[in-house]
């Protein structure tokens, strides 16, 4: 067959079909959000579905904006879920829509992708939302679900994985695991959707650490898609916890009822590794007016060897850039990850192709830069000082990120600390909430 040769020198092949070329790459990048289910707009998984898009295909993949994929190749490390095309990849899949989207010689079309990543079919535990009614209009505050578990031993947790019933509505869930006698929503009843107030959300007792009051298990964000944690590794679900849910819905002018769902798989033997999410996160910032590029930072430091699985950026819809640094105990500086461009409609969860082993000592930076300016679109309202808030109007910095240590080892392994730019006004106040806030498209 005749090689042709393209852009940047690279070799595409001048007859390529769906079959042969273009199956293959859909299956790798794209068919794990455009199938039956999932967060795509349009199913992915046959050739008659593909070819009617080609032309759009095409063009998504040309200007970089399918699959997508924010983190700077050049500032980060690598990663072991990266969605971004190859320039080979790019213009096979050119080739392909112009020279009439040709099928090729048949074959059997690839099973669906499926998020979820357990070995097993059936999970051992099922959270479910009791039909949660989102309502046309309005502002939906933050609602918490009380599970408990009434386990009568510790268990490991080796996956788990949500399944989203109405994703148009979801601005995300959170499923934390609460130890018994926490004070975390202390007085939310069991089983009953539940408006805790922010006194409530805060408290903590005075010798209490952040392990012993909650501990993130699975979030879900639009673009989020679940990754194993590997072989040996695990979450730890202590006797007597409850599961609590953190859901935050978002009116988009259709009144719904939500049944989203927890599955929980555990661990079949002990795992020599915990896997643990840290939050450090910066709650007193003040972005001022027009700021079109204020930074907000906070750091955690490791108190013990650990090893770093996973990071996800998250800010709302001023959130302009994103980067993690590591600040060794020897002086030296590496950035893990930089994302130029952050996209509050895909928060994706980057994990490392090669997890990172962090010494004692080893310091966690992490810089948010907001844009509060009027270029940026989707700003509700640039001429208000924006400060913390659970609403898409407000803001946050939070850097999650997985680490792992020994299993057996005090799970209180890192100090973390919040800080915010030199002048910058550390009220706690949330600004007024505008007139008309917009919503960004999913």
């Amino acid at each position: 067959m005749l090689i042709r040769f393209a852009l940047l020198g690279l070799p595409v092949l001048a007859a390529a079909t769906y079959h042969d070329d273009v199956q293959p790459i859909l299956k790798a990048r794209c068919v794990g959000c455009h199938a039956k289910g999932e967060i795509g707009p349009m199913q992915l998984t046959t050739y008659d579905e593909v070819k009617p898009w080609a032309r759009s295909i095409k063009q998504a993949v040309v200007r970089r904006t399918m699959p997508p994929w924010h983190a700077n190749r050049d500032r980060s490390v690598p990663f072991h879920n990266d969605r971004s095309l190859t320039e080979k990849e790019i213009l096979t899949i050119a080739e392909w829509a112009d020279s009439g989207a040709r099928a090729g010689k048949p074959k059997p079309e690839p099973e669906p992708v499926r998020v979820v990543w357990s070995p097993r079919p059936a999970p051992d535990l099922i959270v479910k939302v009791p039909k949660f009614k989102v309502p046309a209009q309005g502002t939906i505050e933050y609602t918490f679900l009380v599970t408990p578990t009434d386990l009568p031993e510790n268990k490991w947790i080796a996956s788990a994985e949500w399944r989203i019933d109405k994703r148009s509505v979801v601005h995300h869930m959170n499923a934390f695991i609460r130890p018994k006698g926490s004070s975390y929503v202390k007085d939310a009843p069991a089983g009953v959707p539940y408006v805790a107030s922010k006194a409530s959300r805060g408290a903590r007792r005075e010798d209490e650490r952040e392990v012993d009051r909650r501990e993130l298990l699975i979030g879900y964000e639009p673009g989020y898609a679940p990754i194993p944690w590997g072989k040996g590794r695990a979450k730890l679900l202590p006797k007597g916890a409850d599961i609590v849910f953190e859901m935050h819905y978002t009116a988009n002018g259709t009144a719904m009822e939500d049944e989203s769902e927890l599955a929980i798989y555990f661990a079949t033997e002990p795992p020599k590794e915990r896997v643990l999410t840290i939050t450090p996160a910066d709650t007193l910032f003040a972005i001022p007016p027009g700021e079109p590029g204020f930074a907000s930072h906070t750091a955690a430091t490791a108190k013990r060897d650990l090893t770093l699985l996973s990071m996800q950026p998250h800010m709302h819809l001023r959130g302009k850039a994103y980067r993690i640094t590591a600040k060794y105990p020897d002086g030296r500086r590496e950035d893990l990850i930089d994302v130029p461009a952050y996209d509050f409609n895909w928060q994706t969860t980057y994990f490392l192709h090669r997890p990172k082993a962090l010494p004692p000592g080893t310091t966690l930076e992490c810089t948010a830069v907001f844009d509060n300016s009027p270029n940026n679109r989707f700003n509700p309202d640039a001429k208000q000082t924006v400060r913390w808030g659970d609403q898409s109007w407000e803001e946050m910095n939070i850097g999650f990120m997985e680490v792992t240590f020994p299993a057996e080892a005090d799970p209180d392994v890192v100090t973390l600390a919040g800080t915010t730019r030199p002048g910058a006004a550390v009220s706690p106040q949330a600004p007024a909430k505008p007139a008309s806030a917009p919503r960004p498209n999913r």
